[in-house]
């Protein structure tokens, strides 16, 4: 079945607002690494792999990265289609913000760093098993302990977040908010939201890093 230009936006925006929710819980849960005690964290992990909705809910995430990731394939390869041409005068500087001209790359980017991601921490608990002794906590601290690992997982957020800077507000005009009267308020909503979620989660990681350098 063939789809519309509007109905895979309109897809690719709700699979997207998705994630959104999902990268909010997600930064919660990792910040319990700084708690005190490590056992907070790893309750938390406990509870979400055994879980039965959660469990449920992995593989309506994992669809939801497909989803979006097809529809943002799919609607770049369309978008170049329709305009073959690129002009000589065409500045745009003055019609689109670096985040939105940039979408395609900050999204391949995002994609290389969420396999790499996956690998470390998701595989190696469902596929190979932790080692004796070693807790989910454990886990994540000590991939914060190499420099090369902690600077990717930064720079990754940092891409991220102007991933997430375009497509918040470009997520709301698709489903319909797109009013002149509450544009500017969701344009501050989604540049506060990704400066949450790139400085949340690479102040999580630098933490982590110092921490184990400077008590060692």
């Amino acid at each position: 079945m063939k789809l519309s230009s509007i109905v895979r936006k309109l897809i690719m925006a709700l699979s997207g607002l998705f994630l959104i929710i999902f990268l909010v819980t997600h930064l919660v849960i990792n910040s319990f690494t700084l708690a005190p005690s490590k056992e907070l964290f790893n309750d938390a992990a406990h509870f979400m792999a055994t879980n039965p909705v959660i469990y449920l809910m992995q593989y309506v995430l994992a669809l939801g990265f497909i989803i979006h990731i097809g529809m943002g394939i799919k609607l770049t390869l369309q978008n170049r289609k329709a305009r073959p041409k690129s002009y000589a005068y065409n500045q745009p500087s003055k019609n689109a913000d670096l985040s939105s001209r940039s979408m395609i790359i900050s999204g391949g980017l995002v994609i290389v760093f969420l396999i790499l991601h996956l690998r470390d921490y998701f595989y190696e608990i469902k596929f190979v098993g932790l080692p004796a002794g070693t807790s989910d906590y454990d886990l994540v601290v000590n991939l914060f302990s190499s420099p090369i690992y902690t600077g990717v997982y930064v720079i990754s957020f940092i891409v991220l977040g102007f991933h997430l800077n375009h497509g918040f507000k470009s997520a709301f005009q698709s489903v319909g908010a797109n009013h002149k009267k509450y544009n500017p308020a969701i344009k501050i909503a989604g540049t506060a939201y990704s400066i949450l979620i790139s400085v949340g989660f690479s102040t999580i990681a630098v933490v982590h890093f110092i921490n184990q350098y400077s008590f060692n």
